[in-house]
This record gives structure tokens, sequence and C-alpha cells, in this order.
């Protein structure tokens, strides 16, 4: 009978530096075979839901969260039993492989996953491993079968003084804020005196109970409040993002200008394109027409295509683009980015807004996909809304708003006439983009929108 061994696999990055990730769904029951790279869980980050695949062929020991946990990045989620094929592997401390470690066999060498969404290393495919982040905690760790993981020694939380800031994430010190507490009050019983989201929560159910009591109430738990309200916490992506938009606010200094142009034209150009076999079967709407006009528009106007590199005091301009679309979704609003959007000729343009708002409806955008945006356009026509004043995506200095196209009596070569119009509102970060390049910009994707053979004279 060959050997075996209980393998545990902890939470790893998902991306971002994210700290943690709630446990949705698992997709495997303790008993089950699973394959190399099976999905066995779904979870969902501050900013998008990711499926976990398996990074080990076996069977599934036990799952050490629930469903609707949140989790820290580190913490074990699942032990897998294995075949021992390469016999006894080298450890690192406790018999715990560390991060990155490898197995060394006689002939072979294999390693250890590090990174949702790679799947685990495949044996000769040639691909270099990904350094993980140094957590406290290593990804992976393996025990021969028998022997029971050896715990690591407790650690006595480190009291920190009043000078001193507290070693927290910032998830934590969030919640710590919307609770109001002082974290130099809050003991930390994580690795080197941490404080952790579980301390935070202990922390202020400890002494809200003793309040509750002096003002003669009942402590209350729980989603539901009597009859008359209902309770839901804010995590995942709501949490994450209005985290996102208060920073946003509070941090780059918004203007906002508006433009009302009559877009028949566009209009009348997308009913012929529809009927070309060169878009046939692609979804073509007034939003496909608008991101290549900004696309055009950003190279007239290059400041809006910028970010704010407070750290380093720098404005960076970025030579790519791209192309966040903001997207309502049932987790809350996310805004996933078309890469390299300035290199696609309209086909691929539509081929891709189409596929991003699929996969947004599916709720399965990538954090990969969330990230690195360079200027964002939000379609509030849709919602039959005219103007707004939309808030900037993070790090980025424009976002451009799509009314809804309505029929009005418009001036039309001299009279009055029913005409296709829509109104453009242009948010800009006021430190990257003067007041005269924001108007430039706008007037060229309008100019773009109004007359689209107009976009000749601009390339």
């Amino acid at each position: 009978m060959s050997a075996t061994m209980i393998k545990e696999f902890r939470l790893p990055d998902l991306g971002e530096g994210l700290t943690e990730s709630e446990i949705l769904s698992w997709k495997v029951d303790v008993g089950d075979t699973v394959s190399l790279n099976q999905v066995i869980a779904e979870v969902e980050t501050a900013k998008a839901v990711v499926e976990l695949p398996s990074p080990f062929a076996g069977v599934i020991k036990e799952l050490h969260e629930q469903p609707g946990s949140v989790v820290e990045v580190g913490k074990p989620i699942v032990s897998f039993e294995v075949p021992d094929d390469a016999g006894t592997a080298p450890s690192g401390p406790a018999g715990k492989l560390t991060a990155g470690s490898r197995e060394r066999g006689a002939e072979t060498q294999k390693r250890e996953p590090n990174l949702v969404g790679y799947g685990a290393v495949v044996e000769g495919s040639g691909r270099p491993a990904r350094q993980p982040r140094n957590f406290a905690a290593p990804v992976v760790a393996a025990v021969e079968t028998g022997t029971p993981a050896v715990e690591p020694a407790e650690t006595t939380p480190v009291p920190t003084t009043p000078a001193e800031r507290p070693r927290s994430t910032p998830p934590v010190r969030k919640l710590a804020k919307d609770l109001r507490l002082d974290l130099t009050e809050v003991p930390g019983s994580g690795p080197g005196g941490l404080i952790t989201r579980e301390d935070v929560l202990g922390f202020s159910r400890h002494h809200e109970e003793p309040a509750a009591a002096q003002r003669g109430a009942p402590a209350v738990s729980g989603s539901q409040l009597g009859e008359r309200e209902t309770r839901t916490p804010i995590k995942g992506v709501r949490k994450y993002t209005a985290a996102a938009m208060v920073q946003s606010a509070f941090t780059a200094p918004h203007a906002t200008e508006f433009l009302t142009v009559d877009v028949t034209p566009s209009l009348e150009l997308l009913a012929r394109l529809k009927n070309s076999k060169e878009f046939a079967g692609l979804k073509l709407t007034p939003l496909t027409l608008a991101a290549k006009a900004v696309l055009v528009a950003l190279r007239r106007n290059p400041a809006l295509n910028s970010h704010w590199d407070e750290e380093h005091q720098e404005i960076v301009t970025y030579n790519y683009v791209n192309l966040g679309i903001a997207a309502a979704t049932p987790r809350g609003l996310t805004v996933p980015n078309i890469k390299d959007a300035d290199t696609m000729q309209l086909p691929q343009l539509a081929q891709a807004l189409t596929a991003l708002a699929e996969t947004a409806r599916a709720g399965k955008t990538t954090p990969a996909e969330l990230s690195g945006g360079t200027i964002s356009i939000t379609n509030i026509g849709v919602f039959g809304i005219d103007a707004g004043t939309p808030i900037l995506n993070p790090g980025e200095a424009a976002i451009l708003g799509l009314g809804a196209v309505r029929t009005l009596p418009w001036e039309y070569r001299g009279e009055v006439a029913l005409r296709q119009v829509i109104t453009l509102s242009l948010s800009f970060d006021h430190r990257l983009v003067d007041g005269e390049q924001g108007s430039r910009f706008l007037a060229d994707v309008g100019a773009i929108l109004a007359e689209p053979g107009i976009v000749l004279a601009m390339v």
C-alpha cells in the first residue's frame, strides 16, 4: 500500500495585496477525490469573485472554514490526503514547507502552488514560479500520514505603546474606524501582536454589552432588528467600492463639465454597421462608439490618461489605454477594464465590451480585470438618467458619463427638427487636468459622436 501524506492549503494572496477573502461556497465535500486544478471553492475578495483551483490531486480530508467565513490570507482552508510519491520532503521549521519550497526526488522537481488563478505548476511546463508575498504563514504545509501537524508555538501578544502605530492590516484599521474604536486599546492575538479582525470585533462586543446593560437595553446582534429594518453586513465588493469612492472623493479634487450633443449621425452609423458582414453577430450600442471616441480623443489630450503618484511626487502619463467600464452587478459596482483598448479596431472593441459586460453580470470578473485601469466610462443612460457627476475611479484622471439618448427638438441646418440627443458628463482630477484640457477632450468626444466622419481629421 503506497504511503500518503496530509497537505494543508492556506488561503493565498489573490492579487493586489488583498488581506482577506470570504468563502462563498465549497464545490467539494470531505471524502471527495479531486484532480489537479479542479475548482474546489468560490471565494470573494474585496474586488471580485474568484474560483479557487485545487493545488493537488488527492482526497479532501477536511474543510477548515464554512461558507460565509471571512478568512485572512495565510490561514488554512482545506486539507488533502495525497500520495507520498516523492518520499520525505525537506521541511522548514516545525516540519512545514515554506512557501515556494521544493520537494526534490532523484531526477524530478516539484513546486507547490502559490497563487490562485494560475493553478498548480505542472511539471515540465517550464513556467517560472512566481514569488509569493511574505505573509506570516506559509501557503502549503505537509506532514506524514498518522503524524499530527505540529502547531506553531503560541505567540504572546506584543503590547503597543501609545506612541507606536498598532500593527494591523488596512481592512482591520477601517473596521476599527467604523466601530469608533481606538486600535491602541485593542490587544492583538496575531503573530507579533498583529491585531486581527476577530480582535476588533471581540473588543467591540466586550465593550458594547456593558454599555447596553447600563442603558437598560439588551445587546442586539444578527442581521435583523425587529420587523421595521434589515441590516446587511458591509463586505466584499460593496465594502471595497465604498472605501474607494470615499478615498477618491476626498483625495482628488473633482471638476465636472457637461456637453449636450446631437448624436443622430452616430446612431445612423450604428444601424449601417449592424448590417455589414464585418460586424455580423456583434452587439453595437452608443457605448461602442463613445468608447472609440474616447480612445481617439486621448491621442490629442493625453493628460486625461495619467496618474498622480503621490509617493514619488510624479505625474505618470500612460502610453497605453486600459479602458474601464463601470458595471452594476448584484454584488455592487465594479469597473473592469479592457487592456490596451487603444490598439483595437472597432469590431475588436465591440467584442471586448460585450465580453466584459457578460463576465461582470455573471460575477466572474477577476482581480486582474479590475486592476490597472487608466480612464473610465460610466453609462448612466441605461437607467434613463440624462447627466450626473461621476466620481473618479481611484488612481485615474478622468471618467466620462454617458446620459440617455433622447428624441428632442434641436436646431439642425437652420431649422428645428427632432434629433437624437445625449448629454456627456466629464469628471476629472484638477491636479492633473486643467480646465482647458478637460474642455478640449470633451469637445473632441462630442465632435466625433456628432459627426463620426470627423475622426479622419483627428488621426
